[in-house]
């Protein structure tokens, strides 16, 4: 083994070693970092740096606001409006609040980006109900904790904001390319409740009246989607600017007209989002600080060549086996820090192999968006089974059938790249590459 190998080992096995001795994964990071440099000519100096440095990115600030949008959208109760309205939709169906969880996952997951805040209101709010109406508790919790990774695929994503500012890729073509995965998963996963769930309570089909009702009354939050991606894909702001116009939204026309008296509490929840920002942003800073050191050890390069050897340079057989990378990865270490840290990998193998970034992206964020509700880290499931009140070990057997449907979504995501990135070569054409037509009309596509 070459001296950058053994550093590179020694770094990833620090890395591991701090993190199963409980050590946050931060501080897991930035002490294994600290410890190999002590080992090259770089200074202790540039590595705290590089700490900040990773942290300095302006597409970031688009993670805050996203955060803040689905707090404020919690605890001002405005949430139970987009309930109502999926309970009137699919209410009726066979296992009808499983079907909720699900659509109602899809709606908020376009307002949130975050599948930490879906899990946490979907806990509150049906979980109990689904409890009194006799579902299983391993299920309800492997379902919500599956419907919850939507908000990852669904724009706003946060993880694709991460991904976008971190390897340079179209944050809008990114959102755009999610959409169609995460349809898909959310179309799997109704399905898989109505023929193989809990049979549950039935249910009378909602009017015509009553369904109109609803959607009047959660017509005010989901008009937020239609703000944040209307503006990107108009060219009026970015992704962060629409997170800043999301937050004005809701606090100067959303809670004013739904729930007045929740004014008071503002400075409450901006306090605790900030709080809550400071996880990632921290996680951020340190990944990027390991990712340069992995970079500095050549170590992507390394990996990225074995790994193009190995796939003979076929895009698809390069992609499946990033996607085997990530599914173990995603076993063990959070998304953000992950795309970080292997971004350097990710990219070189984009442009050698001739891979359309955005394409990529949708592949490594919907890989990512599995390993939530997989063992040992499993984020997702690890909440919903502590919210839901059931043992890890219960959630995570009923959530193995489950995984068929990502397998899927993975799937169709590599080999059905033309579908993937339809939407954004029709709506956002210059994220994945296509260019004016310099004779004419409309745009050309790589």
């Amino acid at each position: 083994m070459t001296a950058n190998g053994a550093l590179i080992f020694l770094m990833g096995f620090l890395f591991l070693f701090l993190g199963y001795m409980g050590v946050p994964v931060a501080f897991a990071l930035i002490g294994s970092v600290l410890v190999v440099t002590a080992f090259t000519s770089v200074s202790i100096a540039s590595m705290m740096a590089q700490l900040f440095n990773g942290m300095d990115t302006e597409a970031l600030l688009a993670i805050p606001f996203f955060l803040l949008v689905g707090d404020l959208m919690t605890s001002a109760n405005v949430t139970v409006r987009m309930i109502r309205l999926s309970q009137t939709m699919v209410g009726h169906f066979r296992g009808g609040l499983a079907q909720v969880v699900t659509l109602f996952s899809l709606f908020f997951a376009g307002i949130s980006g975050s599948s930490a805040a879906d899990v946490a209101v979907l806990a509150r709010t049906v979980g109990p109900e689904m409890s009194r109406e006799g579902y299983d508790k391993a299920f309800t919790a492997a379902l919500i904790a599956s419907a919850a990774t939507m908000a990852n695929l669904i724009p706003p994503s946060i993880m694709a904001v991460v991904y976008g500012a971190t390897g340079n890729v179209s944050i809008g073509g990114l959102f755009l390319g999610g959409i169609v995965p995460g349809l898909l998963v959310g179309a799997g996963l109704m399905i898989y409740s109505h023929f193989f769930g809990p049979i549950g309570l039935k249910h009378k089909r909602a009017t015509f009246g009553q369904f109109s009702a609803a959607s009047r009354e959660a017509a005010i939050p989901l008009v937020i989607p239609v703000i944040i991606m209307g503006g990107i894909l108009t060219g009026q702001f970015t992704p962060t600017e629409a997170g800043v116009i999301a937050v004005a939204y809701i606090v100067f026309v959303a809670i004013p007209l739904l729930n007045r008296k929740h004014i008071v509490n503002l400075p409450r929840d901006m306090a605790m989002t900030g709080l809550l920002y400071s996880i990632p942003l921290i996680t951020i800073g340190a990944a990027s600080m390991f990712g340069w050191m992995l970079a500095y050890l050549r170590g992507p390069a390394v990996v990225s060549g074995w790994i193009s050897n190995a796939a003979g340079g076929d895009p698809f057989m390069i992609m499946l086996m990033l996607t085997a990378l990530f599914i173990i990865v995603g076993d063990f270490i959070d998304a953000i820090p992950a795309i970080i840290i292997f971004m350097p990998i990710i990219t070189d193998l984009t442009v050698n192999s001739n891979i359309n970034p955005v394409h990529m992206g949708v592949v490594i964020i919907v890989t990512l968006a599995f390993g939530l509700i997989t063992p040992p880290y499993g984020l997702c499931l690890l909440m919903a089974s502590k919210f839901i009140d059931v043992r890890f070990g219960k959630a995570m057997f009923a959530s193995l059938p489950i995984y068929i449907v990502f397998f899927a979504a993975i799937a169709f995501s590599i080999f059905f790249p033309e579908v993937v990135l339809w939407l954004p070569k029709h709506l956002l054409p210059e994220s994945v590459g296509c260019f004016k037509n310099p004779s004419g009309a409309g745009y050309l596509c790589p």
